[in-house]
């Protein structure tokens, strides 16, 4: 999936075209008020006692980290609410450019003029605005609520200056998403202000009553200074601790080698506050050269890292962590490279399995400028590289675990369970002109040279044809050993023909002497060939037919045989019918046909009988009564009845939008109507089309119920309470059909089409069928007959009073497609007293 793309950063010097409007913006202020009060400079000893205060303050910095750069919140709103208070406007604007400055230069960071001047600027805009605020209210008059009021709204108006300039600066420079991540994270500095005007009102109360409460003042404030110093260092060690243990519990978690830097490098980045965090793991095996780096700014992990090779180099070779930076004087050797990269300092831990090493876990960089990694830092990484070293080791014994699984032991081959998932891969992906062939080796002979030279012998055999059929494959061939003697070949063919033709050359390419021990032996193998998709659509019945071809070719001469229906026994084959219908279902295969019924009186359609139909990709059509066997044997069959009753609900609904209005019948079997969540899942099929249950006929044939019939009662009653229509199919095909029928809650009978085709020439089918309309209609149920195909058929029933008719000569079961075709061509609309219905033009 593609994510939205990250914006491009920009140069730092964009920064310009928010500081410049801010630096105008403050010395405007400064204009108009020096212009409004020459003489402000007279109280320069209060404005020196409010500088220092304001400088002091910065000590007291909360630092929050947003993408690269630190966001520091400081307690300056104290002394900036009494020098709003005592001082004239331009003092206080420039108390706190001046403080602003002194701070900056004195933090021991590296100047970057861009950010400094901007830092320098926003202040002294923060503290216009809260002047120009103050200008506007009312006269200050004492120290009560009406001046706490003025100097919080002033105090407001200069922090939310500032936190715009901020945000505006990181959107110029780093985007607008970079913006609304301040604007967003800004509840912590408004919290803050709001602490600090609380305790500048206390203070300046304080001052207010007695001008010595500034001792006391004093000594309150480097007591809280210590307090939040030292809350803050414990608040920061507990974090540490929960964010490692969400950290070793995620690599932990993580169950594979591949997926181990996802979950851990990002998670080791923002633990540490570092612009980067490396994980390196050095090529063992079957296992290549990892080196990955998750940066601040990418969603994604790098395939760099900015850690000088010399530094890694001496913490694998040392075994040791090495850390260079300001606070780590013993690695001063070191701090070259460092200058060399433009790299501000780094962490080395070497991860090791026992004592060797195996890898590093580093982090570059702690965000923000004045920043640095500490000792303290160190014994953290150290604390995570132990876990990410153990989680490292059971990562790769789980996949040698996992490769084993997948290969045999003898000859490094993939096993039957990985070239049966490979199979299955193939088989989903279908090029036009081009089969999946699948070539069965099975090795003549080997049982002899195990009996008569040992089973060290028959290895060497094996493993000598293993080797043979590796470099006889091509290149886009997956060769594996699926049994004792058996070797399987799958590739991608032009054509069936040209798979055999490949089969015979592998084959004599194959033969030839072969030496085991100190005897020669001529290697012969037998080849069977299946191919995709005309001998099976999923692997086992591939593989399973490359070996029944096998053993056909076990006799043949030429050694080669191609799958062939004959070849497999009336079981196999409804075992691959079965497994071939289960891939059917899955994929849609299995289509739906209707078949129109007809009132024979004014020959009007009323519905359709919705019908399975399935096309086999190797055997053709299959008939319906046979893959409906399999399918009630195996467990399938609630899936295709409800693949043929989902598709007759969405037509159904589709001709009502149409005001083409009809019904549809569907065919259950005894086995479905024992399921006691069937009707449930009716009710809920009806909802999701809104289709009326009258419009739903269930077909329940009558043989199968007769045996079952106590059990499926229960059954029919909720479908019946449901409101669907139940019917007899094949009656009067079953025992006891007469003595039954009162007992059975239906609607409707349907004489089978065996009776309804010999009543034109056979007096006795004619007289069941008489018989049975009259019961029916005594009975006031529904007669529909089946199989009507001719003319005098047709003339028979409507003169006994048969309603309902189906068969060849209205129509043949129709795909959906056609069925349309067939309204258009061969009904036309008619009007009756219960709405529009759809007539026969002509019936033959």
């Amino acid at each position: 999936m593609v994510g939205r793309p990250r914006p491009r950063r920009r140069s730092g010097r964009y920064a310009w075209l928010i500081t410049n409007p801010l630096a105008l913006f403050a010395f405007l202020c400064a204009v108009a008020f020096w212009l409004q009060d020459p003489d402000w400079y007279k109280q320069w000893l209060g404005a020196l006692v409010a500088l220092v205060c304001i400088i002091v303050s910065y000590i007291g910095v909360i630092n929050v980290v947003i993408r690269r750069n630190t966001i520091s919140f400081y307690i300056t709103e104290v002394p900036f609410l009494l020098a709003l208070f005592y001082l004239p406007p331009v003092a206080v604007i420039v108390v706190m450019t001046l403080a602003a400055l002194v701070a900056k230069l004195t933090r021991g960071a590296v100047l970057v003029p861009s950010k400094f001047w901007f830092n320098v600027a926003k202040s002294s805009a923060g503290a216009a605005a809260a002047v120009l605020v103050l200008a506007a209210m009312p006269p200050i008059r004492g120290a009560g609520p009406g001046t706490w009021a003025i100097l919080t709204a002033a105090v407001g108006a200069s922090v939310l200056v500032e936190l715009l300039s901020l945000a505006a600066v990181m959107a110029v420079v780093q985007g607008a998403r970079a913006g609304q991540d301040v604007i967003r994270s800004s509840l912590p500095l408004w919290i803050t202000a709001g602490v600090n005007v609380v305790v500048g009102l206390i203070f300046l109360v304080a001052l207010e009553a007695t001008a010595w409460s500034a001792t006391l003042l004093a000594v309150l404030v480097v007591a809280i200074m210590v307090m939040l110093r030292s809350y803050a260092e414990f608040f920061r060690q507990h974090r540490t601790l929960a964010d490692v243990y969400e950290l070793t519990k995620a690599v932990r978690d993580e169950g594979t080698d591949a997926g181990l830097p996802d979950v851990m490098l990002e998670r080791v980045r923002a633990l540490m506050r570092s612009e980067y965090a490396t994980l390196w793991l050095s090529p063992q095996g079957r296992h290549p050269e990892v080196l990955l780096t998750a940066r601040v700014e990418n969603k994604g992990l790098l395939d760099l890292s900015p850690t000088p090779a010399v530094i890694r180099e001496r913490g694998i070779s040392d075994g040791h962590t090495v850390a260079v930076g300001n606070q780590f004087p013993e690695s001063e050797q070191l701090r070259q490279a460092l200058r060399d990269t433009k790299v501000k300092d780094v962490i080395v831990v070497p991860l090791r399995s026992g004592h060797t090493p195996i890898g590093s876990l580093e982090v570059i960089n702690r965000l923000g400028d004045t920043r640095t990694f500490r000792p303290a830092d160190v014994q953290v990484l150290e604390t995570i590289a132990a876990h990410v070293a153990v989680a490292v080791e059971n990562t790769r014994l789980v996949d040698r675990l996992r490769y084993d699984a997948y290969h045999d032991r003898l000859t490094g081959l993939p096993n039957r369970r990985r070239i049966t998932d490979a199979l299955a891969e193939s088989v989903k992906v279908r090029a036009e002109d081009e089969v999946v062939a699948v070539l069965l080796f099975d090795v003549d002979g080997q049982r002899d040279v195990n009996e008569s030279m040992g089973h060290a012998a028959g290895d060497k055999l094996l493993a000598e044809v293993a080797g043979r059929l590796r470099g006889i494959a091509g290149p886009g061939a997956l060769v594996g050993r699926i049994g004792g003697d058996e070797f399987v070949v799958t590739l991608r063919a032009e054509s069936t023909d040209a798979t055999v033709q490949l089969a015979t050359e592998m084959r004599e390419q194959l033969r030839g002497p072969m030496t085991v021990g100190t005897l020669t032996l001529d290697l012969d193998t037998a080849v069977g060939v299946a191919v995709y998709p005309d001998h099976g659509t999923d692997p086992e019945t591939l593989i399973q037919r490359a070996e029944l071809a096998a053993n056909a070719a076990k006799v043949l001469p030429y050694g080669v045989q191609l799958f062939h229906p004959a070849l497999e026994s009336r079981a196999v084959r409804r075992l691959g019918i079965a497994a071939d219908l289960r891939v059917a279902l899955d994929t849609g295969a299995i289509d739906v046909y209707f078949q129109p019924k007809v009132t024979l009186t004014d020959r009007h359609l009323v519905g359709v009988e919705c019908l399975a139909r399935w096309q086999h990709p190797a055997q053709g059509e299959v008939a319906p009564d046979d893959f409906v066997a399999v399918a009630e044997h195996t467990g399938q069959l609630s899936r295709l009845t409800e693949v043929v009753l989902t598709e007759g609900l969405r037509r159904c609904r589709e001709w009502a939008d149409q005001d083409r209005p009809l019904s549809i019948a569907v065919n259950l079997s005894v086995r479905t109507l024992l399921d006691s969540r069937f009707p449930d899942q009716v009710a809920s099929l009806l909802e999701r089309y809104g289709v009326a249950a009258a419009q739903v006929t269930f077909e329940i044939s009558e043989p199968g119920m007769l045996g079952d019939i106590e059990r499926v009662l229960p059954t029919l009653y909720r479908l019946r309470d449901l409101g669907v229509r139940l019917s007899v199919d094949d009656f009067g095909t079953g025992a006891s059909s007469l003595s039954y029928l009162r007992q059975w809650p239906v609607h409707e009978v349907k004489i089978d089409d065996s009776f309804v085709q010999g009543m034109a020439t056979d007096t006795g089918d004619l007289a069941i069928v008489r018989a049975v309309v009259s019961l029916a209609r005594e009975f006031g149920l529904t007669v529909v007959a089946e199989g009507v195909e001719s003319e005098l058929t047709l003339d028979l029933l409507e003169e006994m009073g048969c309603e309902i008719g189906q068969g060849y000569l209205f129509s043949r079961p129709l795909p959906y497609e056609r069925l349309e075709a067939w309204f258009s061509a061969q009904t036309e609309p008619a009007t009756t007293p219960a709405g529009e219905v759809r007539k026969l033009r002509a019936v033959g």
